[in-house]
């Protein structure tokens, strides 16, 4: 059975349970939960799980990190079945090939269109679970209620509420930067009707803005207690967990002569779903490196080129883009790799728990001066450490566009291939890495259907240029379309104060007022 408990990345020996983590989602000192252990992979993996379903794949690496003390085999095989039989795909996310060593994996055939609901069905039934299980345990009298707060820069919050909706014992409030999401992602989160979900459009904002007031309610202690505080951000430890999968998942529908030299390609902004890469790496799976695609807010790939973390220069702002779902400065996840940069260049004396801590102290200090100046430099050690495992590239806008079009009229024996502009920037990104490794087998992840980005896709392939082409006819699938015509229902507040405002109403039993 497994014994692995989670510890914050900013300090404390105080160590929590599985179902812990999980309900607190942020730790009360700002840190992120991170395993005391990774753990090994059977001996015989490969052999065993290659022919596995994704849920049954899922259920054998989710049982090397949960106790069945907290969630029994068959309650934890009852969440995963229940989780993914809402996906269109059987093999949940499938692998297309586009190229004699590249190929795409779809990780949007869950209810939201988007990679998001990859992890968040699982979250969702986790959830519910949880609480059920601490409410029978409670008997008679008051039973726990759990507030989940969230941000979104656009697929985060419709796969969050789409996994939470009419949940019992949970009321979810997703906040996200007004005007700033495409109008179907807001269309995805403003329709649902459920009681318990409030889409809450923050004006004046970015996502970055937004998931500062996130961890700001967190990081209160009373309000956190007062509410039941619980994430559904990638900060939370049970997204990274579910979405490991589907790399070994990906490792597995290649051909076995693939398998050999496999490097993955993730767009990346909140560095969530690379971190779920590396974890699988961590694990034992086969994989040379991992390569960060990012866009013009490129924090990160400048982190991977010089060793420093850094807001750019001038107005340190988000500059908005055609990839909105990266466009992040600070990269929340990000902070746990660090952990485990910061514990791997420690010098190797001390016990674990003494190292744990040096490397919590070290991780505290970078966070202090970063917070205080907007850059800490993290040395020549680390850098060299992150460059043996990543890659960074940067896509400009310009060049996301000109990538939708390469595949659009691609005319090989793969076909013509409509991508969003977030898988773009992962295809531009992967063209320019295997120039220096040829022969290696490519998995490009692609984060969202292409329909969820209209602007961009129809800018990429205009009607003088590409008169065959029509996106509603097209791209555009019927479910998504229909939602233009549903009523919908969002709260617009300004700042912390606007949102706290409305919690707090809520939680009074009151019926704030759409917008």
């Amino acid at each position: 059975m497994s014994q692995t408990r989670y510890f914050s990345t900013r300090g404390g020996a105080e160590t929590l349970s599985f179902d812990e983590a999980v309900l607190t989602g942020l730790a009360p000192n700002g840190g992120l939960y991170i395993p005391t252990e990774i753990p090994k992979l059977p001996e015989d993996w490969e052999t065993k799980w290659v022919k596995l379903s994704f849920p049954e794949l899922s259920y054998e690496i989710l049982s090397l990190f949960i106790p069945t003390d907290s969630i029994p085999s068959a309650d934890l095989k009852d969440i995963i079945d229940r989780s993914y039989a809402t996906f269109r795909d059987p093999k949940v996310t499938p692998l297309r090939q586009t190229g004699d060593n590249e190929y795409v994996l779809e990780l949007w055939h869950g209810p939201t269109w988007a990679f998001k609901d990859v992890a968040l069905q699982f979250v969702g039934n986790v959830f519910a679970y949880l609480l059920e299980k601490r409410n029978a345990e409670l008997g008679e009298g008051e039973k726990e209620q759990l507030t989940v707060l969230g941000a979104t820069s656009g697929d985060t919050g419709s796969a969050a509420i789409y996994g939470l909706r009419s949940k019992p014992s949970i009321t979810i409030f997703i906040l996200y930067p007004d005007g700033r999401v495409s109008p179907i992602q807001e269309a995805q989160m403003a329709t649902v009707p459920d009681a318990n979900v409030y889409c809450v459009a923050v004006e004046d904002s970015d996502f970055d803005t937004c998931q500062s007031i996130v961890k700001s309610c967190f990081g209160d202690a009373e309000f956190n207690k007062t509410h039941r505080l619980g994430a559904v951000n990638s900060i939370n430890w049970a997204r990274i967990l579910a979405q490991i999968v589907y790399y070994f998942q990906a490792y597995f529908l290649l051909p076995e002569e693939k398998r050999k030299d496999v490097q993955f390609v993730v767009p990346t902004g909140n560095f969530g779903d690379i971190l779920a890469g590396w974890y699988a790496k961590r694990l034992g799976l086969p994989c040379k490196e991992l390569v960060v695609a990012t866009n013009e807010n490129d924090i990160l790939q400048r982190f991977f080129s010089t060793g420093r973390y850094e807001k750019p220069a001038g107005s340190g702002e988000v500059k908005p883009t055609y990839s909105p779902a990266m466009d992040i400065l600070l990269s929340s996840n990000f902070e746990r790799l660090l952990w485990y940069l910061a514990y791997d260049t420690l010098p190797a004396e001390g016990s674990q728990e003494e190292r744990r801590a040096a490397a919590q102290a070290k991780l505290n200090s970078w966070m202090d001066e970063l917070r205080q100046t907007g850059r800490v430099d993290m040395g020549q050690a680390v850098k060299e450490l992150a460059g043996k495992e990543f890659w960074a590239e940067r896509v400009s806008d310009e060049e996301t566009l000109a990538e939708i079009k390469k595949y659009y009229n691609k005319n090989d024996k793969y076909g013509s291939y409509v991508v969003d502009p977030h898988t773009a920037v992962g295809l531009a990104s992967q063209e320019r890495a295997a120039k220096k490794a040829p022969t290696s087998t490519w998995v490009t992840l692609s984060t969202a259907h292409p329909a969820k980005f209209s602007e961009a896709v129809e800018l990429a392939l205009p009607a003088k240029e590409h008169a065959q082409f029509n996106f509603k006819r097209d791209v555009l699938p019927s479910q998504l379309s229909e939602l233009e015509a549903l009523k919908k229902r969002v709260f617009k507040v300004k700042g912390e104060d606007g949102v706290r405002a409305l919690i707090e109403a809520v939680k009074r039993g009151e019926q704030p007022v759409a917008a």
